[in-house]
């Protein structure tokens, strides 16, 4: 079950902690270029979050684990989907990147990532982007009081679908707060009416994935980096929310 953030002061340090995250997403998305290293893109990362007294979510994470994620952001670049580790690779003309990460602040945790193109590239790439971007926000659309996580998901789902794309199986959106991942699990896929309501104070970090061919993923030898299995290209993007009376309100929006 999700926890539910009540007091002022909670929802406060919550937004804090998204805002220093989208902070630092808006300055990765300005320091893009053809032959920046990635791993270039990690100390940027790392500066960002400790300037605002910030920590890494994602460095070492999960605690005890044989493979602890070794750096602060994930860089995941044309077939790679996820939880790709940066280091001396540098970004090309053409490419397509995924950008995540995490901040702890006060004791909260914000996630959120996106994809951009590297220069000039593919219509078909550029229409990968679009249409993944745009099912988050037909996901985001629908975290209303008493709608179900299922709700989410098939919003997802049938816009993608609808355009001829696939989302992954996989890997979803999750809980988010005072853990890097909490309860529940929502997948990008799904039937409507099922699954956990959806209460005032929930806070969710949800993550469309979305390629244009077959969904299947592997996991390369790093212990972290996520492929598609047949080399396509894919795109991810995702965003910290919280349910309020009012609906949904994205907190890691990036200026």
């Amino acid at each position: 079950m999700a926890i539910i953030i009540k007091s002022r002061a909670d929802i406060q340090a919550m937004k804090e902690s998204a805002q220093i995250n989208a902070e630092v997403l808006c300055k990765l998305r300005d320091a893009v270029r053809p032959g920046v290293k990635t791993k270039e893109l990690d100390k940027i990362a790392a500066e960002t979050i400790a300037q605002r007294g910030g920590k890494p979510a994602f460095l070492g994470h999960p605690k005890g684990s044989p493979h602890p994620f070794p750096a602060i952001i994930t860089v995941a670049i044309n077939e790679q989907l996820v939880h790709g580790i940066p280091g001396e690779r540098m970004l090309a003309e053409g490419d397509i990147v995924s950008l995540d990460c995490g901040t702890i602040y006060k004791g909260f945790v914000s996630d959120s990532a996106f994809s951009m193109g590297i220069g000039k590239i593919a219509p078909e790439a550029q229409r990968l982007l679009d249409v993944t971007e745009t099912s988050l926000y037909k996901g985001i659309e629908v975290c209303v009081p008493d709608n179900r996580i299922g709700d989410i998901s098939y919003a997802i789902q049938t816009y993608v679908e609808g355009q001829g794309m696939q989302v992954v199986r996989e890997y979803g959106g999750h809980g988010v707060g005072r853990s890097m991942w909490e309860d529940p699990h929502i997948p990008n896929w799904g039937d409507p009416g099922r699954g956990n309501r959806l209460k005032p104070g929930m806070t969710f970090a949800l993550e469309p994935m979305v390629m244009p061919g077959d969904p299947t993923t592997r996991v390369l030898q790093d212990h972290w980096t996520v492929v598609m299995a047949d080399g396509g290209l894919c795109a991810h993007f995702e965003h910290t929310i919280v349910v309020t009376e009012n609906g949904p309100e994205i907190l890691t929006k990036m200026d």
